[in-house]
């Protein structure tokens, strides 16, 4: 009875607290990567707690789940669990952590959705505003050229990732410029940010409440800029990186006194023009190795019983 006690207690402490600490560590914004490193393991940490807790208290309530969940295991291990020992609450526990899977999945379900939708309406506004001439085959080239007032550049992921920008940008951003905004929208592809954006979108949209959902999603739309941006600037140089910021959004008002929905612009540029010192390399392993081992530990948790027989 006492290792789903511990897990749910693991997760609970985990999705209160990693916020508040991820939120005062100094590093975060020198080290974006690393940073989105750690929320993944946290995440998976708390979900893993979740799902050792539902498979123990569903075999503890029926026979046939217990078969399943511990088939491959030698005699005596099932005993090692204390199954009986749950009591009347290991049901209605196994059913709720049930409903919440099931949840969380229809959750990144709509999400995907939602995200192909938009995608077939863009590449759809890509066909009017770039049509196939006579004669042309569709060729799903990875740069389209638009003629657009506006200076902008966007990424349409995908399986054939499409780097969109406008001839605006093309007129305002020369040589290593306009390379520095396609590095920027290239590290988001290779990294695979939508993924990420996608599932941290579901579960904070799925359970609001729960802080570590909430944050990893605010997080993650933070972060994977921070970390475009290094990409880009380890390429082409911080200084022009941060200029070529600048000069794609000066006319969006986002340097004003009353900032738009991208205020954290100006954030990245200050980011870019006075960066701080990375982390040393072995300050970056042990972190790396830490948050390695957050998602082990619900794990260990629920095979100490086994281990004891076993041993």
């Amino acid at each position: 009875m006492m290792v789903p006690l511990v897990l749910m207690g693991l997760g609970a402490l985990a999705a209160a607290m990693a916020p508040r600490l991820m939120s005062r560590s100094d590093w975060v914004d020198r080290e974006p990567v690393l940073a989105l490193w750690v929320w993944q393991c946290v995440v998976v940490a708390v979900l893993l707690c979740c799902a050792l807790t539902m498979a123990l208290t569903a075999a503890s309530a029926s026979e046939a789940v217990r078969g399943n969940v511990f088939a491959p295991a030698p005699h005596g291990v099932v005993e090692a669990y204390a199954l009986a020992g749950y009591g009347a609450w290991a049901a209605p526990v196994a059913l709720a952590l049930a409903s919440g899977a099931v949840w969380s999945a229809v959750m990144l379900t709509r999400e995907i959705r939602r995200a192909r939708a938009w995608r077939r309406r863009h590449r759809q506004e890509l066909l009017v505003r770039s049509p196939v001439l006579p004669g042309e085959e569709p060729s799903g080239e990875r740069l389209v050229v638009l003629e657009g007032d506006r200076p902008d550049a966007w990424l349409l992921p995908g399986a054939t990732p499409q780097l969109i920008i406008t001839t605006a940008a093309l007129r305002r951003l020369k040589g290593r410029r306009l390379d520095a905004v396609i590095a920027h929208e290239q590290g988001h592809a290779r990294a695979r940010h939508h993924w990420l954006l996608h599932c941290s979108g579901a579960l904070a949209g799925g359970f609001p409440q729960v802080p570590v959902f909430a944050g990893f999603r605010d997080e993650v739309h933070r972060l994977v800029e921070l970390a475009a941006d290094d990409s880009a600037s380890r390429r082409f140089g911080r200084t022009t990186t941060a200029l070529a910021l600048v000069e794609l959004n000066e006319d969006r008002g986002v340097f004003g006194p009353c900032p738009s929905g991208l205020a954290q612009v100006p954030q990245r540029v200050d980011r870019l023009l006075a960066p701080a010192s990375r982390l040393p390399v072995g300050r970056r392993w042990r972190l790396t190795a830490a948050a390695v081992l957050v998602p082990v530990v619900p794990l260990l948790v629920t095979l100490v019983p086994a281990l004891r027989v076993l041993g």
